[in-house]
């Protein structure tokens, strides 16, 4: 037996352990002293679950074959792997003990591991969804290496002010208080910004419920006494020279602290998040380009006197593109002015450029033809001309003049290319859309030689005439139908409850999370007192 590489021992049926031979192993680990159990040398997170295993093989007297962490001797807060065989077999007198080898298993165990979590890790969401990549990675490394974790998104550019976004990755070991606590930025302190700046690792170890305080928020150091927490590991993630995210990882309930290899384990894991967050990054800067070309072409309303335009863009919260919506206001004279809203189909800088083509051909037709043409004529001209460049595969389109005819009454003529049809607010009536008195005429780009008409109302003092891209009142799953009869009953409680326009408009757009496309407003209200 002293020539095998495992220590062998028997334990007898009342509890006691004897070592009969082994290697080094038999010195590396603790031993039980008297009045003191064996399952104490077990790592306190092995514990439930060895037992069990025990339990269930001493039931169904079968072989033990398993890998647990044991305390060691000279080190009682640290652990290593050990692979235990045992087999219940018959003393002398008929009771059973049992007899086993154990084996050192630290570095198989450690390769295993490694492989799994890096599995787990290939298997990271698409970057456009970073809070589930995050989710990912911390669901990865709980229990196995910690208790709880958190990744925080850093925010900021290199070499200025830095700050810290809490994200949904979240993970949290069964019986520990809430982490949700930890939202807004409350492990943002010194060492955490220290952490960030070195791009170091860094671990805080510390007697079970007693964290520092000075370094970490207050809010963080209440929650790691609650949780009882024994260490908290602060992990950069490093994309091109930069930390682009801060994981932090505890044990707690009195676990052991992380040792020196469980720590670099959890940084190679973290730091396969690098990839998806370069992505992320990569998709940002464009999208960030394509909302200020958008933009540039999203002007400022024209001031006529006697109306008030509000308009607003507002880009989809859930997608890294961005579509090709726009609106427009044109001064054509003192007493009239163009207005239009569009909707290019696609997502990307594509989309966004056509838009731009698209609106400044518009626009540029509109000033020309003055406040006397046909809303109906202008955009066949620019459905002749877009087609005629090789433009965007479908453009819907509101184009509409609106002129003074009174003192406070302004004569509205449009024409509607395939978009969701305006909604008139009358001051002294409930909303409506204007499709009941006319269809909307086909798209632009889908023919040639297509007639289209003209529509025609009145507004006055204290009226509003709201114009919108589909973003507003479409979504996957649902009637559109429906969803216009439900923005009306909106708009109708805002109106009653005296909502300013800027206001009311804003309170149309969906909720965040509801939101999947781009959303394009502009509003005309005539004034009173004119």
């Amino acid at each position: 037996m002293s020539a095998v590489p495992q220590s062998v021992w028997v334990l007898s049926a009342d509890g006691v352990v004897t070592l009969l031979a082994g290697s080094g192993m038999r010195e590396r680990l603790w031993h039980p002293d008297s009045g003191t159990s064996w399952m104490d040398a077990v790592h306190p997170k092995d514990r439930d679950w060895f037992r069990r295993a025990w339990r269930r093989t001493a039931e169904e007297r079968s072989p033990l074959d398993t890998i647990v962490r044991v305390r060691l001797k000279d080190a009682p807060d640290r652990f290593r792997h050990i692979k235990i065989i045992a087999v219940p077999v018959l003393d002398e007198e008929g009771d059973t003990e049992w007899v086993g080898t154990a084996a050192d298993a630290e570095d198989h165990w450690r390769i295993r591991m490694r492989e799994k979590l890096l599995a787990r890790m290939a298997a990271v969401p698409v970057a456009h969804d970073l809070p589930e990549a995050f989710l990912t990675t911390a669901a990865a490394v709980v229990p196995e290496l910690a208790d709880a974790v958190a990744v925080f998104h850093v925010r900021g550019e290199p070499g200025g002010a830095a700050s810290l976004t809490s994200t949904e990755g979240v993970g949290l070991a069964p019986g520990l208080p809430s982490l949700y606590p930890l939202d807004r930025d409350i492990l943002w302190g010194a060492t955490p910004r220290q952490v960030i700046e070195s791009q170091e690792p860094r671990l805080l170890t510390f007697p079970p419920g007693e964290p520092p305080e000075d370094g970490l928020s207050k809010v963080s150091v209440r929650w790691l006494r609650r949780a009882g927490a024994t260490s908290v590991a602060l992990l950069p993630v490093v994309v091109d020279g930069r930390a682009v995210a801060l994981a932090t990882t505890t044990t707690c309930r009195g676990n052991p602290p992380p040792d020196e290899a469980d720590l670099n384990l959890l940084q190679d894991v973290f730091q396969q998040m690098s990839g998806p967050l370069r992505r992320t990054m990569e998709l940002q800067r464009i999208r960030d380009r394509a909302l200020a070309l958008q933009q540039s072409f999203l002007s400022p309303p024209s001031a006529v006197d006697g109306v008030s335009i509000t308009a607003l863009y507002h880009p989809a919260d859930s997608a890294a593109e961005v579509g090709g919506d726009w609106y427009d206001a044109v001064r054509l004279s003192a007493d009239s002015l163009a207005l239009s809203i569009g909707d290019i189909a696609g997502h990307d800088l594509e989309a966004a450029a056509a838009m731009g083509r698209v609106n400044s051909l518009l626009r540029g037709l509109a000033y020309d033809s003055g406040p006397a043409a046909s809303p109906a004529a202008t955009l066949s001209r620019l459905d002749r001309i877009v087609q005629a460049l090789d433009g965007p595969s479908m453009v819907t389109a509101v184009h509409a003049v609106i002129r003074r005819v009174a003192p406070h009454i302004w004569r509205v003529t449009l024409s509607n290319a395939g978009h969701p049809p305006p909604l008139l607010i009358p001051r002294d009536a409930p909303p409506r859309y204007l499709h009941d008195l006319t269809a909307p005429d086909p798209p632009l780009c889908v023919t040639d030689g297509l007639p289209r008409t003209d529509l025609h109302t009145v507004i006055r003092e204290g009226d509003t005439l709201v114009f919108y891209t589909d973003g507003l009142v479409e979504a996957p799953g649902t009637d559109i139908g429906d969803n216009l009869r439900r923005l009306r009953e909106h708009t109708e409680a805002l109106v009653r409850a005296r909502v300013p326009l800027a206001t009311l408009i804003r309170r149309l757009l969906p909720p965040a999370q509801n939101r999947r496309d781009d959303i394009a407003v502009i509003a005309l209200e005539a004034r009173t007192g004119q």
